[in-house]
């Protein structure tokens, strides 16, 4: 999901990227963070229980430059079909989610996803 150029730069202390994303037609989003599993954002990652998003993958990597990556996927269940969220959810969830990035200085940009990468 996350095209890591370096682990040299960091977002945030522990944070190398952050992409908030959605499968088309875009209502429910998801959170997928690159970060650093020695130095990991561990205030970020309870925020985002406390918001309600669970964990729903996680794979380690060693990036081309030889740091170490975690890659960690979240979602949150909402009221609609499908557990997908409904308008006012969508709303609800990005402005908490642009709030707890905000904390630690990282401006969010969410985005829906096209087929191809949605569904690859």
């Amino acid at each position: 999901m996350l095209f890591l150029k370096s682990t040299a730069v960091t977002k945030a202390p522990g944070i190398y990227e952050v992409d908030i994303a959605a499968k088309p037609p875009g209502k429910t989003f998801g959170v997928f963070l690159a970060t650093d599993p020695d130095n990991p954002p561990q205030a970020l990652l309870a925020g985002l229980a406390e918001l309600g998003f669970r964990n729903t993958h996680q794979q380690s990597y060693i990036h081309k430059d030889k740091g170490k990556v975690l890659d960690l996927h979240f979602h949150k269940d909402g009221s609609d079909l499908f557990a997908g969220w409904k308008a006012e959810e969508c709303s609800v969830n990005l402005a908490a989610i642009d709030t707890l990035f905000g904390n630690v200085g990282i401006k969010v940009a969410p985005r829906v996803m096209s087929l191809a990468e949605a569904y690859a």
